[in-house]
């Protein structure tokens, strides 16, 4: 190591040594608090952290020696040194003085410190908040990257790019412009973000490419994204929509079935919203419309046959030929049935004759008919089943408010509860009937447009109340069996299901407690009808002394009495 020199600061040739730039030589005098370095009764206390020039006396494996013109040389790692030229004996560089003495005795200077002031100095001093700068992403720290634009500055990760990065090793080493979005003086860092510098650019090259952009120009893009309802392609930095039905002349579900991420695409412009910056592309537009044709070659009422391509919860597809396909809506697949999923009827894959319903060349639209290929059984319902019609069929299905009978293929009628009988109170169907009966019946209502027929089974047999006055009058006498006791008085079971109630008044002329003490279910009797009313379905018998006018209470009929539950009385 060179031997250390003292330097008088009268010496004029400490300022030759040390080399200062004119504008160096303001600094250092400034630093000297405003005294002339020539005069001789000023001494300087050289505090860590100034600049000085100084020039390079020896080379060693680790260090640089640098003679600054202070009482000692100063040790500069060989690691500060980014230059290799600059690592040279006699070399002149700019160094910081870090610390005046270490635990050697040897003062401590820094290359790379010395560097960074003077960046921290140029970026005051040329850059502010929202200038342009180039540097180079060096390293990846907490939330981001490190860049060095003559400095380090933080790349937040938020400021990286404008899409979402997952790798942010793939920037390290990249060099691109940037812009300065915050300097904090105080603890000397900058804050860059090269999104707002790749955002920009992408701006301008949108608003180039929207000038220059014809509708009808073929481009080529790359896919970025796959949505539900269409592509959007990077067409070298911008953006576009190619909408799914503007994909293919087919029928798909999901872009997906076509494109994948990354694919190339070359396409057509089909719209431009300069205002908006918006692109509407078609990949389908290159290839012939093969709709154009499609009214004349398949008219309205054509029968076509095809292939069940895809199942929906409204229909089916059926392709009639390659890119053409139809719908059969499901309430085009049977004339009979109400069919809610198209799987009652059809299956992927199946072969099915249809026929043309209507087409729509705009948007692309064929509706198919699968039940119209045969003939409508409700067509001649009317004549088949005239209303007053005997008829006789299978019990298919009970509801809560009737029975459905099969009377033919496709045909069902329906028999309500309430002409299942004349005189029974019937709740469910399930009381008289069961599914598999065979029951005629007769034909009530036809109704051909809502494919509705309704038959009655107590129709079969005339109203036993509307001759009842002539069969039963009052004053004659009936036999019945008692079929059910209620406390004020008892029900007697008569001929043709007719049902009367002997109130507990015409019971007897003896005195009881009770409705058993006189009769009790089952008993054979014999009354004397003593009133009818055919509206409400109900008669009064008194069976007590038969050889009366009438008896206590003959009078006394209960017309709509609470404790009457049973129909016909």
């Amino acid at each position: 190591m060179a031997e250390s020199t003292k330097y008088s600061w009268e010496d004029q040739n400490f300022l030759d040594d040390v080399a200062f730039k004119q504008e160096d030589a303001k600094a250092f005098q400034a630093l000297l608090g405003g005294r002339d370095v020539n005069d001789a009764s000023s001494e300087v206390d050289f505090s860590p952290g100034i600049l000085l020039q100084g020039q390079i006396v020896e080379i060693s494996k680790d260090f640089a020696v640098v003679d600054v013109g202070l009482k000692s040389e100063g040790l500069v790692p060989i690691g500060e040194f980014l230059d290799p030229k600059e690592l040279q004996v006699g070399q002149r560089i700019e160094v910081l003085l870090e610390d005046t003495e270490d635990e050697s005795g040897q003062i401590v200077l820094s290359r790379e410190r010395a560097r960074r002031q003077r960046q921290w100095e140029h970026i005051l001093e040329q850059c502010e908040e929202g200038s342009i700068v180039e540097g180079t992403i060096t390293r990846k720290v907490k939330g981001g990257l490190m860049v060095d634009i003559g400095m380090e500055a933080f790349l937040p990760g938020s400021q990286i790019d404008n899409r979402r990065i997952k790798n942010l090793d793939e920037f390290i080493g990249k060099s691109c412009d940037f812009k300065i979005l915050k300097i904090n003086i105080e603890r000397k860092n900058v804050v860059v973000s090269r999104r707002e510098v790749v955002e920009r650019e992408r701006l301008e090259k949108r608003a180039e490419m929207l000038q220059t952009m014809e509708v009808g120009d073929l481009v080529t893009g790359v896919v970025k994204n796959i949505t539900d309802f269409g592509v959007f392609l990077d067409l070298d930095g911008i953006d576009g929509l190619l909408h799914i039905t503007d994909m293919t002349w087919k029928r798909i579900r999901h872009p997906s079935e076509l494109v994948q991420l990354g694919q190339k695409l070359e396409v057509v412009v089909l719209n431009i919203d300069s205002e908006k910056g918006r692109i509407a592309l078609g990949w389908k537009q290159k290839d012939p419309n093969p709709w154009e044709a499609i009214r004349h070659k398949y008219p309205v009422g054509t029968i076509v046959k095809g292939k069940i391509t895809s199942l929906v919860n409204y229909g089916a597809f059926m392709e009639i030929e390659p890119g053409i396909e139809g719908l059969i809506h499901v309430s085009e697949m049977s004339w009979t049935q109400n069919v809610t999923d198209p799987e009652q009827i059809v299956a992927k894959g199946d072969e099915v004759t249809a026929i043309v319903l209507s087409v729509d060349e705009d948007d692309g639209k064929i509706s198919l008919g699968m039940k119209q290929v045969e003939r409508n059984p409700w067509e001649d319902v009317e004549s088949k089943y005239p209303i007053g019609s005997l008829v006789e069929g299978e019990v298919r299905n009970l509801t809560n408010y009737g029975a459905f009978v099969a009377l033919g293929p496709g045909i069902d009628g329906l028999i309500h509860i309430s002409d299942l009988s004349w005189t029974k109170k019937i709740s469910h169907p399930s009381e008289v009937l069961s599914v598999g009966d065979k029951v005629r019946a007769v034909v009530l209502t036809v109704d051909r447009e809502s494919k509705k027929i309704t038959l009655g089974v107590k129709q079969l047999e005339q109203d036993p109340w509307e001759s009842v006055k002539e069969t039963i009058p009052v004053g004659s006498i009936v036999k019945g069996k008692v079929s059910k006791i209620a406390a004020f008085g008892a029900f007697i079971k008569l001929d043709r299901g007719l049902e009367a109630l002997a109130h507990v008044t015409e019971l007897s002329n003896k005195p009881f407690s009770k409705v058993e003490d006189v009769v009790k279910v089952g008993d054979d009797v014999t009354a004397r009808v003593i009133r009818i009313d055919p509206e409400l379905k109900k008669i009064a018998v008194s069976i007590k002394d038969l050889t009366s006018s009438g008896g206590a209470g003959s009078d006394e009929f209960l017309m709509g009495d609470e404790h009457d539950t049973v129909d016909g009385v």
